[in-house]
């Protein structure tokens, strides 16, 4: 490791999330990865594990316990692992990056009845950073600690904020947002559901009330109003990729270019958000086949003036934009780096 780069470690490497971060870090010019760790596959090397990585890394996984101090850890294990930990993973590192959902919620009760448990370390909530860049950017700057975000709450969030930001939308209406997600949303572990020939061809609703990133959804949006979101989730015939469809009413008869206004004031700057609105062609909508390994997002809208019926349109990759690669844009807003280091990849395309 060089004077310059940073030493960073990745406690929960071997799932696909840890191994997308692996990978986006491996390209940073500022990062060196000195540790990453797994229970299961302790010893082995990075590549057995994640085959895209041979002759990118000959690191091999360790346990958590042998986690030695670094400049930034970056958390990727599951739900409940690391506020079980936490004070331990401070003493570790000066900056700590969480991807679970741990952290992501300010208020002890309102994790309580998301998650259905009290959290563990409490005290430990308010520290952490909402980490998404694109609303919290200034808050990430030099922090110590970020959250993950949820990657449907990311794409809800995203979907929406141009016109709650613009305050063209009342609060006081039903927001009913339809997300299809792909398969590794559910993570490397096999389960009846996962196995290919249940899942493989399936349009399958699985989360049609009461999910849990609803409640990061209210909390980001809580400065303008009590928003009344409501997701249902269907898995496709997708192993990456979250499509959201946000079904709102706006007031008739706006013309198309004030909606274009609202879109371009809110991100302009922000080097990762696309406006995808096409009247004519086949990818006229954000479509999350092309955002497969990227830290993009695309954004959209299809608006009727005459009954003022709307759906917002997010598109992106749930490993990429809806967790790795949002951490990695977290750190380098933390660390000093350039927002967009390492993560400038474009997507491929057929």
């Amino acid at each position: 490791m060089t004077p310059q780069r940073l030493n960073a470690g990745i406690a929960g490497a071997s799932g696909y999330a840890g191994g997308e971060l692996l990978r986006l870090l491996l390209a940073h010019p500022g990062v060196e990865v000195t540790q990453i760790t797994s229970e299961q596959h302790a010893g082995k090397f990075a590549y057995h594990v994640h085959p895209h990585l041979r002759g990118q890394t000959t690191l091999r996984f360790i346990p958590r316990e042998s986690l030695a101090p670094c400049d930034v850890l970056f958390l990727a294990m599951p739900h409940g692992e690391a506020q079980a930990h936490i004070d331990r993973y401070a003493a570790l590192a000066q900056r700590i990056v969480d991807l679970s959902a741990d952290f992501r919620l300010r208020d002890a009760a309102r994790y309580a009845a998301a998650y259905e448990h009290e959290h563990s370390a409490p005290d430990w909530l308010p520290r952490f950073v909402y980490g998404l860049p694109e609303l919290n950017g200034s808050l990430l700057t030099n922090a110590v600690y970020a959250s993950g975000v949820g990657c449907n709450a990311t794409a809800t969030i995203l979907a929406l904020w141009a016109l709650v930001k613009g305050c063209v939308i009342e609060p006081n209406q039903p927001i009913i947002v339809d997300l299809k997600v792909g398969s590794s949303e559910a993570g490397n572990t096999p389960s009846p559901s996962s196995h290919h020939p249940a899942r493989s061809g399936v349009v399958r609703p699985f989360q049609l009330t009461g999910h849990r990133h609803e409640a990061e959804v209210r909390q980001t949006f809580a400065g303008y109003g009590d928003f009344d979101v409501r997701m249902a989730v269907t898995s496709v015939e997708m192993v990456r990729g979250v499509s959201a469809a946000v079904h709102v009413t706006l007031p008739q008869g706006l013309p198309e270019r004030e909606l274009w206004q609202h879109y371009r004031a809110t991100w302009e700057g922000m080097p990762f958000i696309r406006i995808v609105h096409d009247k004519n062609g086949l990818h006229r909508h954000p479509e999350p086949r092309l955002l497969a390994g990227t830290n993009y997002a695309d954004v959209g809208w299809e608006y009727d003036p005459v009954t003022g019926r709307t759906v917002l349109l997010c598109a992106l990759d749930n490993l990429g934009k809806g967790a790795a690669g949002s951490a990695v844009q977290c750190m380098n807003l933390m660390c000093g780096f350039e927002e967009t280091t390492a993560l400038t990849f474009g997507g491929i395309y057929p």
